[in-house]
């Protein structure tokens, strides 16, 4: 949803949010890494839909947690109580139920008035006419101006920022301290980044990593932006740019540190899972340091309480990492009640009473008012996840989710990197498939 995005981001952003850390997030600050796959049970409406008098009836939907169903129930009572005239019909559901449900509205076009929407998806729904342009919405003082920047598609505004959302990386910091490990600082470059877990290596014992390996796409893209380059996709899939001599130098950087066990073998690698107290890298104690969002840094602080700091991500002459909300309130293009609609999307992120309701349901708030009427409030688990947004924004790209189309290209891209860490081919066979296959599919998706 930033300028140069893809025009249609597909499902599977979903499973890339998940282990982002995700946007992810994605891209959801309620509790997801990256941009929320959160699970909950579909609840029947509450009694706010029942008509009591009011002019108008706005139909409401979104995702999330018990909690935030809750939350965002009182905030509804909130409005109404302070505008008579108006009532809601609202859905509440799992993720999956949602964008299940949500394909099937927009083809008869009946898209609630007021939907929540995700930065995996909202391209997919302008393009096909489905979302109001809120341009004209005053949201000075609320949302930081580059932020609303890099959330306009063709210069023009489709959702209200909901929460702070970014990439980052956790450490942990206690045992970088006891080995005598200087700490990762705000906007080290990759060159700093790489030579630091050179440095480290030598003063952690075996069996423990400083960094762990990459064979995902956004590691690659995070590196190729920060150069100054093209992101791998763009203009819908159209435009493709793997620049070679970046992806040789990059995974040549990490086939050296293979060698030298500055990463964990690639057993070990295949074994981690990411927020379970076992098997997550660094809630096990075995890699120092891991990627996490300002949504999914909470589960890690949980995991291993007092011991977890964090940084941005890497940086290179252009700037590094991406800093923006990933989750938003939209209207529908086709809403009989577009004046309202657009009255009360503003109002969610202004009023402070809603905003005490909402509280951090949905993140950290984008709002600096409301985030400052919470923050006394803030457990340190909150507090780490706004310092990856403090920390990242000055220096933060734009966010690149995949082109539609792309979902078969983003797991080949993993399957032929993880052959490179098991020995299995060279980075060059693996460029070559992966580069050819981009190719073909951006050609396609010209024609």
């Amino acid at each position: 949803m930033v300028k140069g995005w893809s025009k249609a981001a597909g499902m599977l952003l979903l499973s890339m949010m998940l282990v982002l850390t995700a946007c992810s997030g994605g891209s959801d600050n309620g509790g997801k890494q990256t941009n929320s796959g959160e699970k909950s049970t579909d609840k029947p409406a509450s009694n706010n839909d029942k008509k009591t008098g009011g002019d108008t009836t706005l139909s409401i939907m979104w995702w999330g947690t018990d909690a935030r169903h809750e939350a965002t129930k009182k905030a509804l009572d909130i409005y109404t109580q302070q505008n008579a005239n108006v009532n809601f019909k609202p859905e509440f559901m799992a993720w999956d139920a949602f964008w299940q449900k949500l394909p099937t509205l927009a083809a008869s076009k009946s898209i609630t008035d007021v939907l929540q929407m995700d930065a995996a998806f909202i391209q997919e729904y302008v393009s096909r006419g489905q979302l109001e342009d809120l341009s004209d919405l005053d949201l000075s003082g609320l949302v930081d101006p580059s932020v609303i920047s890099n959330l306009e598609i063709d210069g023009k505004l489709y959702g209200i920022p909901l929460s702070q959302n970014a990439q980052g990386m956790a450490f942990n910091k206690t045992e970088l301290e006891q080995f005598g490990i200087p700490l990762p600082h705000k906007d080290w470059t990759y060159d700093e980044f790489f030579q630091w877990a050179r440095d480290a290596r030598a003063k952690l014992p075996d069996g423990k990593y400083p960094i762990g390996d990459t064979t995902t796409w956004d590691s690659f893209n995070y590196y190729q932006t920060s150069m100054g380059k093209a992101p791998v996709m763009s203009d819908g899939g159209k435009t493709f740019t793997l620049d070679k001599d970046l992806f040789m130098e990059f995974y040549g950087t990490y086939e050296e540190f293979r060698k030298a066990k500055i990463v964990p073998p690639a057993e070990k690698a295949a074994s981690f899972l990411e927020n379970d107290p076992q098997a997550d890298p660094m809630a096990s104690g075995v890699v120092m340091t891991r990627g996490a969002t300002t949504g999914s840094v909470s589960a890690l602080e949980q995991l291993m309480p007092g011991k977890v700091d964090v940084v941005n991500l890497p940086v290179g002459p252009a700037g590094g990492g991406w800093a923006q909300s990933t989750i938003f309130l939209s209207v529908s293009a086709n809403s009989k009640n577009k004046d309202e609609a657009k009255k009360f999307v503003r109002w969610f992120i202004a009023d402070k009473d809603a905003g005490q309701a909402l509280g951090l349901t949905r993140g950290i708030p984008i709002n600096p008012d409301v985030y400052k009427e919470l923050e006394s409030t803030l457990e340190n688990k909150d507090k780490l996840g706004k310092a990856i947004y403090d920390l990242s924004l000055d220096k933060a790209l734009p966010f690149y989710p995949p082109a539609a189309g792309f979902s078969e290209w983003v797991d080949t891209y993993k399957k032929e990197l993880e052959a490179v860490t098991f020995g299995q081919q060279s980075i060059e066979d693996a460029y070559n498939k992966i580069d050819k296959m981009g190719k073909e599919l951006a050609a396609k998706a010209g024609a």
